[in-house]
């Protein structure tokens, strides 16, 4: 017998594998493996998930090999051992040559040395609680390379909230660690490199376009099967609820894992409680350690008392606090006063404190109100705007020449969707916040006065609109900060955040931080072992409405890159990662009008059905606020975009 390969290569079938697998465990040895410890039978499921991840990875890891034996090709280079010590000395060479003698540099590596110290505690959960400005990214990726080398731990996952600043981050690692762009040790993986959802493509053409290392970089995407991995909330926590093979087979190498979780306080409140049980499972049962890493700590410890009774809380005592003594860090990198207007404010007025104040943030809840009140100030010295509406390309442009005139101290009147707050470092004297939960405030207050050069403290502002108004869902947020908010003397504080989380988690009740009723689902099916995993990963979506991306020909560089996509047979990989910059995200519904109107055009739609859609239009992208998407039969789903 022997298999028929396309390439009309007859293999031998292989014979005496019993040989080689060793002694398989009886059915009575693997049921003792099962652990008891977390309740409801989630345990259970996730083992499941975990061992489905072993099978569906060894099985695209075999196949990949075998048909390199067949083709005569060497097996395709894999993987890569996290070496702590080596990554530890660069990371000391790169903080040693950073100017530490300001008051800030001074705390911000005392923050770090408190953090390495804690490295030799077991496995785990940590909590590390630091003002914006404290310097979190590289106080926890010191604590990981030591914490990994005092517990021969196997990689560090850093978890990202934010696609807009996972590039950002990435990059700053690589400086820090002196990794060369295509090195093996860091991959990323998002939506620019998520490649589960890309055609393979051709390897060799990549290669001939020197985009070297890149065919590995990819296959370690595939399966996180490298030493650092930077990625998405997104990518990670619905991962752990997939039921695709593809998204599932890097669930295996989480275990004896650092998981860093950066900006934790963003988790979707109605999916809490699943995803607590899912970090509660990998550090009891997986060896691996957590981080929750934030200046906004959203309560979730025993001790914190903020989540309802039925919820049982993490336990982690203050003694896995990475950050020496969080309360008088606040009190020390305290740059701003917060104060709440009292009555409703219009754009008119708005506008007429940018005109007072030539150098000024206001930051508001939708893509639409950017655009009207940036119209309302455009024509002042200095005015400028910033969302998701324009291309990542285009806002960055405009940021490098809005810190250009901040550090030259030229006017700068910035109109913002939240992606501001999304860890750009930027700082202006006087910051406006439409009305929104504390987590956001004190995100939008990491703006202002942020390196304490006015001498005094900054201004954070937040107002209520007289017409605009947050939706639904986000109600609750704001609402539970105005219940705590005149309780304390500072709103941003840790106390008044640990208020904040205790209304807002009572306020919802357990029933809504499980709104899916996800674990549920798993207790129902625990006495059978009959899960509904498929429908546990179509409940669990971090993002509601998935957005479709228009591509802008916004620059030479994206024109170019949509030529050759308009020509090639199969989309080459390094257009398909320049394109990614030049994207806007789109409800279906808004991508379809366009499309009707004739505004854009689906490329190649023969061979790529609606995948790959250009707009076409030049008045259809503004150089001030992006995409138009304000005729009036799109303004509707627009007005919920952040």
């Amino acid at each position: 017998m022997a298999v028929r390969l396309l390439h009309d290569y007859s293999i031998p079938a292989y014979k005496g594998w019993e040989d080689h697998a060793g002694t398989l465990p009886t059915p009575s040895s693997l049921r003792s493996l099962i652990p008891n410890s977390i309740g409801d039978g989630f345990h259970r499921a996730f083992l499941i998930r975990m061992l489905f991840s072993c099978l569906v990875d060894a099985d695209f890891l075999e196949t990949e090999r075998f048909y390199a034996e067949a083709e005569g090709r060497p097996a395709p280079d894999r993987g890569g051992s996290l070496d702590p010590q080596d990554l530890a000395n660069r990371l000391e060479a790169f903080m040693a040559g950073r100017q530490q003698g300001s008051e800030i540099g001074r705390l911000r590596e005392k923050i770090r040395a408190n953090a390495i110290a804690k490295a030799e505690e077991a496995p785990g959960l940590f909590t590390l609680t630091v003002p914006t400005g404290g310097g979190k990214t590289l106080t926890s990726l010191s604590f990981a390379l030591k914490h990994a080398q005092q517990h021969n731990l196997r990689r560090i996952v850093y978890v990202i909230p934010f696609t807009s600043i996972i590039e950002q981050t990435a990059d700053v690692f690589r400086k820090a660690l002196d990794l060369k762009p295509e090195s093996s040790v860091l991959i990323e993986h998002h939506s620019a490199f998520d490649y589960d959802r890309l055609a393979p493509g051709d390897e060799a053409d990549r290669e001939e376009e020197g985009r070297a290392g890149e065919a590995k970089l990819r296959r370690a995407a595939e399966n996180w099967d490298a030493p650092i991995i930077v990625t998405t909330a997104v990518q990670f926590y619905e991962s752990l609820f997939a039921a695709r093979p593809s998204r599932c087979r890097k669930l295996h190498n989480l275990a004896r894992s650092i998981i860093i979780l950066d900006e934790v306080q963003t988790l979707p409140v109605h999916l809490l409680r699943p995803s607590m049980a899912a970090l509660q499972e990998l550090t009891a049962n997986y060896a691996a350690s957590v981080v929750m890493c934030t200046a906004t700590q959203p309560a979730l410890r025993q001790q914190d008392e903020a989540l309802p009774r039925e919820v049982s809380g993490f336990d982690i005592p203050q003694s896995r606090e990475l950050a020496p003594d969080p309360p008088a860090l606040y009190s020390r990198l305290r740059r701003v006063a917060v104060e709440r207007l009292a009555e409703p404010v219009t754009d008119v007025e708005i506008a007429a404190r940018f005109a007072d104040q030539p150098q000024m943030l206001c930051i508001v809840g939708s893509r639409a109100h950017a655009r009207d009140l940036f119209e309302a100030i455009k024509d002042l010295d200095g005015a400028f705007h910033l969302s998701t509406l324009m291309c990542a390309a285009h806002r960055s442009t405009v940021l490098a020449e809005i810190k250009l005139r901040l550090l030259e101290g030229k006017p700068v009147r910035l109109v913002s969707t939240s992606l501001i707050e999304a860890g750009v470092d930027i700082d202006f004297p006087e910051v406006w916040r439409a009305e929104a939960g504390l987590e956001s405030i004190a995100q939008a207050a990491g703006r202002c006065n942020r390196e304490n050069a006015l001498g005094r403290l900054g201004r954070v502002v937040v107002f209520r609109h007289a017409s605009q108004r947050p939706p639904a869902a986000l109600r609750p947020f704001h609402e539970a900060a105005g219940r705590v908010a005149n309780r304390f003397d500072d709103p941003l504080g840790i106390d008044s955040i640990r208020a904040y989380y205790r209304e807002l988690y009572f306020q919802k009740g357990a029933e809504r931080l499980d709104k899916l009723k996800i674990l549920k689902g798993i207790r129902d099916g625990a006495p059978n072992l009959d899960f509904a995993f498929e429908d546990m990963a179509d409940a669990y979506r971090l993002i509601d409405e998935m957005m479709e991306p228009v591509l802008i020909p916004w620059d030479d560089r994206a024109a170019g890159a949509l030529s050759r996509l308009e020509s090639a047979g199969v989309p080459p990989c390094d257009v398909l990662r320049t394109l990614q910059r030049y994207t806007v995200p789109v409800p279906p519904a808004v991508r379809r009008t366009l499309l009707d109107a004739g505004a854009a055009v689906a490329i190649q739609q023969d061979l790529y059905g609606d995948r790959f859609v250009r707009l076409s239009i030049k008045d259809g992208y503004d150089d001030n606020i992006g995409l138009r998407i304000d005729l009036d039969e799109w303004r509707k789903s627009e007005e919920n975009i952040f």
